[in-house]
């Protein structure tokens, strides 16, 4: 088939407007699944993403469509991930295509992720095909989302497809929509090869199998090929494409310029295929590689760590499979005087932390407990050295830093007009500035606003959902390094700091946060025979304080009657004893209250 009958698209489109759904559908009408193959989510393979309703991994798959025209063509379908977590993986399986089609729900119209997925498909260069969906739901407005399309991201509305993908209306509208819009690939099959890569998995018995999109030259078993960014060598075993029934890869003779498939060569580690990376023929090197390739940065750091700890070994197995197949995941090892032998986990957004935190219990049966997720911070010493810090254990001492920058993100907030003023309350609370607000339509406005990334990890979208009553949607990009008065919060317990409760905060939050932690902590410490403080400290300043009481025990039980001295005596006397088993006596902290308390934070 001539590469002009070569389509390679993807679906864009803001979490459930039922992007999975169109996609099944696709593949039922151009018969590339049969009826008895079907079943709901086909394309996501974990539990996980079938429970949720959520793409965690991209899936290329290879189809064939007869068009009105006659001609037959080949149409290549990449599945993307919709959350903000995975907008590098995103934007390197646009970078794959060169076309896609942008999925509005016909009852909720433009999202904040649609508006940032058409930016990036802007970039580069795509065409877009815009599709509303569910145009079958009672509260569907298919006038309001024209318009929508129209006025917010710039796209004529007489372009817009009508389809419902649950109900299979307007299917061979998109797939014609598809083959007469997109343009075919412009690759030319010369001997340089150059081919991105858009996504890695680990085989156990293949090794790494490299999702690819062939943008010149060709490839076949046998070559030598060359990886741009780890300058490794190696030899394709197989090349092919995809297919969603059994067998799920299909061996071809050759990938030529505009095929998208696969390539297997003796590749051990997916750390060596580095996703947006150049692939080139070892023999023909092209002068230059694909552009766009940068490294994946953990966004998000927690520690991660065994309830048994004699489960270590296994956790530290577990985590190295899962690395395996998800190259933005790191690890390394650390230990914690409460929590024993531990890893300090990177991960790229909460969504991606919740995501490895669920495989482990459930694909590996670890019970493990995780600490307050942080961010990574710019400290410059007063000597000028610039250190990152992800653990606040790895603070200096105050008096050696010059200033502490965090990371900043700007976030676009799309929410219902009645819920403005809440919002704003919101944002001042997380320490955001509002830059710019623009009204969408006579219901909805769109703020874009900049918060420090700290703020926004654990509990801003779940607030801004009930707040408007779960019709709030927000996206958001890195935004750089911002300067701020942030400090270290040291839990202290009979004196002792306790490193797992550490964290580093905004000065202006710190005392409300100590005072929350002391009192958290006082619920679950259990009585000693001696009064037992707990303080939250900033570096040698006590900012809150509680007290756990002692056991009483009642030694004047057996002194009736006689002087007042005897009772007198008799509690001085273990007045004294308290005072001497104080300052030799150890507070052992139980893994419960650890857990009641990171549980709580």
């Amino acid at each position: 088939m001539p590469h002009t009958r070569t389509r390679n698209f993807c679906i864009i489109a803001h979490i459930d407007h039922g992007k999975t759904t169109l996609s099944d559908r696709l593949l039922e009408f151009t018969g590339t699944i049969q009826k008895r193959e079907a079943q709901d989510q086909l394309l996501d393979a974990m539990d996980l993403e079938r429970e949720r309703g959520i793409t965690i991994k991209s899936h290329p798959i290879a189809m064939k469509y007869t068009a009105k025209d006659g001609h037959h063509y080949k149409l290549n379908l990449m599945d993307t991930p919709g959350h903000v977590d995975f907008a590098y993986e995103v934007s390197r399986s646009l970078a794959a295509c060169e076309g896609a089609l942008l999925i509005s729900d016909a009852a909720q119209g433009v999202e904040a992720q649609t508006v940032a997925n058409v930016h990036l498909a802007m970039k580069q260069g795509l065409t877009l095909i815009p599709v509303i969906n569910k145009i079958d739901l009672p509260n569907a407005d298919i006038p309001t989302v024209l318009k929508q399309i129209e006025e917010i991201l710039a796209i004529p509305s007489d372009e817009a497809v009508l389809a419902s993908a649950k109900a299979g209306i307007g299917i061979e509208g998109i797939l014609e929509a598809v083959v007469n819009r997109i343009p075919y690939p412009q690759g030319k099959n010369t001997d340089k090869l150059r081919a991105l890569i858009f996504d890695s998995m680990f085989d156990t018995y293949r090794g790494v199998v490299v999702y690819v999109r062939i943008v010149d030259g060709q490839i076949r078993a046998g070559d030598a090929i060359k990886m741009y960014a780890t300058t490794g060598t190696y030899e394709v075993k197989e090349v092919g494409i995809f297919r969603p029934s059994q067998p799920k890869m299909v061996a071809q003779e050759r990938l030529e310029a505009g095929d998208v498939g696969y390539v297997i060569a003796n590749i051990k580690s997916t750390a060596e295929a580095k996703v947006g990376d150049t692939l080139l023929s070892a023999r023909a090197l092209a002068s230059e590689p694909l552009p766009g390739f940068q490294e994946v940065q953990p966004m998000v750091f927690s520690g991660i760590y065994p309830i048994n700890t004699a489960d270590f070994e296994h956790l530290k197995v577990a985590m190295g499979k899962l690395q395996l197949n998800d190259a933005a995941f790191v690890y390394q090892p650390e230990s914690s005087v409460a929590l024993g032998f531990g890893f300090r986990c990177g991960f790229l957004g909460l969504l991606h932390m919740e995501i490895i935190q669920e495989r482990l219990r459930r694909e590996y049966n670890m019970d493990i407990i995780a600490t307050y997720p942080s961010v990574i911070y710019e400290v410059v010493r007063t000597n000028g050295e610039l250190l990152h810090v992800d653990n606040p254990e790895h603070m200096p001492d105050p008096s050696v830093i010059q200033e502490i920058r965090e990371p900043m993100v700007r976030c676009f907030i799309m929410i219902p007009n009645e819920c403005i003023s809440g919002l704003m309350q919101l944002i001042m609370d997380k320490r955001g500035e509002v830059k710019h607000t623009e009204s969408i339509d006579t219901k909805r406005v769109m703020l874009t606003t900049e918060l420090p990334l700290n703020e926004i990890l654990v509990d801003f979208v779940d607030k801004i959902k009930s707040m408007t009553r779960g019709y709030g949607s927000m996206d958001y990009e890195q935004a750089g390094y911002k300067a701020s008065k942030l400090v270290k919060l040291d839990m202290l317990v009979n004196s002792e700091p306790v490193d797992a409760f550490s964290s580093i905060v905004h000065r202006d939050k710190a005392e409300s946060r100590g005072r929350a932690l002391a009192t958290k902590l006082k619920e679950v410490i259990p009585t000693q025979l001696y009064q037992v403080s707990i303080q939250a400290a900033i570096g040698g300043k006590i900012i809150a304080r509680e007290s756990v009481s002692a056991q009483r025990k009642d030694v004047t039980a057996k002194c009736y009657g006689g002087d007042i001295s005897r009772k007198r005596k008799l509690l001085e006397k273990q007045k004294e004893g308290k005072k001497r088993m104080k300052s030799i006596g150890r507070v052992n902290i139980p893994q419960e209250a650890f857990i009641q308390v990171l549980k709580t934070n």
